[in-house]
């Protein structure tokens, strides 16, 4: 009876212990689609010193939409077409803003994933050998 009591107690912790590791693989599959249009929003609207209500709204439209064609795509062409949906959707964000909120949206860290992402490695650029 002892043993019996001993492995439902086991069994009982070993599943409180698994719990907390499903929430956090959960959590990590909803933020790998990125941001919602109202998170970017939010982090425009505080890279730029503030939005207006009219600005608010039409970049929400803007982004809802590319977010809206990205998902569309097969998972495949997401990487690539992606990129180039969100870099539209940049120049037409940009079209909304004033002169000095663009300067500011412009020193945003546009990339996405860790590190700003997609920036690429650089490449050579060392000393060439003297025998060239």
């Amino acid at each position: 009876m002892k043993l019996f009591k001993f492995l439902i107690s086991a069994l009982a912790l070993g599943l409180m212990a698994t719990v907390p590791a499903l929430h956090a693989q959960d959590g990590q599959a909803k933020k790998k689609g990125g941001m919602s249009p109202e998170q970017r929003i939010a982090q425009i609207d505080e890279a730029v010193g503030g939005l207006n209500a009219e600005q608010k709204t039409k970049i929400t439209s803007i982004l809802a939409k590319v977010q809206e064609s990205v998902m569309a795509l097969p998972a495949e062409e997401r990487g690539a077409k992606g990129a180039e949906l969100r870099q539209a959707a940049n120049k037409d964000i940009r079209a909304v803003l004033t002169d000095a909120q663009k300067a500011k949206f412009d020193a945003m860290p546009q990339g996405r994933g860790p590190g700003g992402g997609g920036g690429g490695g650089g490449g050579g650029g060392g000393k060439k050998k003297k025998d060239q």
